[in-house]
């Protein structure tokens, strides 16, 4: 049978207040009793009750995890670091799937059921509005892989997606590309607006090059490939952008399928360097966002803000760079 509080009590010969203190962080309790506590729990095979503690302590140390693109195998690896981040400190992660969700209060109403202590919004194209909805609920929150601003409403942890933009129309200018292409996700993420916007910004002032911009309906494989097919029944850009890795893969697909070179025929480079864009077989020139850093830096602030909910909102932004790989030509000397 498994041991319960009073058997612990009885083993280590206290009070059940005394062992509910024990495992009761920030609850005062002596050194000694401690000791007898911890030895008789570990003789028992005895652990506290996580959801009888959250009544005592008003804490469920539930921390909601809330995405809406798990076609995207970035995710995976976003999950994995947040799940191990958010479990290392003693917190329970409880994820929460929005990929058909548009109702920002239908999301705030699903995680107060469950009490969750703070929430992390972890996707580069919900709206801003959605985690401001739990803000306004009064849950702490954080929105991972967000929108820049630099008066944010909420805390906000990322990339300057407009310098990335600049970043890819800045390596296809280096290679002395004549006809260049974004092809972005969603057009009415946030993330596709800002990459499209930071590279028609950078060719601007680039009147020779020639710039097309194309959406696919998605981040995903898919996607990518669906668009791509369809560009290449015109005429092709010599080089794209394609706004994010699994895009590029799927692009990749297509072009390859056509009986086209890559980089030879048609350049691609792509954005996160996510694990899959390693691949030998992908080898994707890509710019890298730093996942592990924006996760450590989401969940620093989320626990910081579960002690202050009046902390000032901030944006915290990591810094990109271009991963040479196999996927574009070499740069003009």
């Amino acid at each position: 049978m498994t041991a319960t509080l009073k058997d612990v009590a009885q083993r280590a010969g206290v009070s059940r207040s005394a062992v509910s203190r024990t495992f009761t962080e920030g609850a005062s309790v002596s050194a000694k009793t401690r000791a007898k506590v911890e030895k008789a729990a570990i003789e028992l095979g005895y652990s506290p009750n996580a959801l009888a503690s959250s009544l005592t302590t008003g804490r469920t140390k539930l921390i909601g995890l809330v995405s809406n693109n798990f076609h995207n195998p970035l995710f995976l690896e976003v999950f994995d670091l947040f799940t191990r981040g958010l479990q290392a400190r003693g917190l329970r992660p409880l994820l929460v799937n929005l990929s058909h969700e548009t109702d920002p209060a239908n999301s705030v109403r699903m995680l107060r059921q469950y009490s969750v202590d703070g929430v992390i919004v972890a996707s580069s194209t919900l709206q801003p509005s959605f985690a401001e909805a739990f803000r306004d609920a009064g849950v702490p929150v954080v929105h991972s892989f967000g929108r820049y601003t630099t008066s944010p409403h909420v805390h906000v942890v990322g990339i300057d997606n407009i310098a990335c933009g600049r970043m890819a129309a800045e390596a296809l200018i280096a290679r002395g590309h004549v006809s260049v292409a974004f092809l972005g996700g969603p057009e009415n993420a946030t993330s596709t607006q800002d990459r499209a916007r930071g590279f028609l910004d950078a060719l601007a002032s680039h009147p020779d090059i020639k710039v097309s911009v194309s959406y696919a309906s998605a981040y995903s494989f898919d996607a990518g490939r669906a668009e791509m097919m369809r560009l290449l029944q015109g005429a092709p850009a010599e080089a794209y952008f394609c706004g994010d890795d699994v895009l590029s893969i799927g692009a990749l697909s297509a072009i390859r399928d056509a009986g086209l070179r890559v980089p030879e025929d048609i350049g691609v480079i792509g954005l996160n360097d996510m694990a899959m864009s390693r691949w030998e077989s992908i080898n994707l020139t890509t710019i890298r966002q730093p996942v592990a850093e924006i996760i450590e830096a989401s969940i620093d602030l989320v626990v910081a803000t579960i002690e202050r909910p009046d902390r000032h909102p901030e944006t915290r932004l990591f810094p990109c760079r271009v991963i040479e790989r196999g996927t574009l030509r070499a740069a003009s000397s």
